[in-house]
């Protein structure tokens, strides 16, 4: 298991219960391939730099999570393929073991 910092940006139209289920399907990619999310900060909505697909606003979501490569794939994956997800990155915090 390795050690991921993973910031994802949800649409700013996503509110409440629809952006917790998006949140949570995400989430949940994680822990059912074995993995663990050991932090959520939630920045909430914030203006962008540049407009994105004729957006200014996006809800930024910022994990720190340990997982395997699987879970890793998976997620990335769900958040290509969600219309609800702007953009995502995801850094590998610690050296492999």
């Amino acid at each position: 298991m390795k050690k991921y910092e993973i910031m994802y940006i949800v649409k700013a139209s996503v509110e409440g219960a629809e952006f917790e289920k998006e949140q949570n399907r995400l989430h949940e990619t994680i822990t059912s391939n074995g993995g663990s999310i050991d932090n959520i900060d939630d920045w909430g909505v914030k203006e962008f730099a540049y407009e994105i697909d004729h957006m200014k606003k996006g809800h930024y979501v910022v994990i720190k999570a340990t997982a395997n490569n699987a879970g890793i794939f998976e997620f990335q994956r769900r958040a290509r393929i969600s219309n609800n997800i702007v953009r995502i990155m995801v850094v590998k915090t610690e050296g492999e073991k």
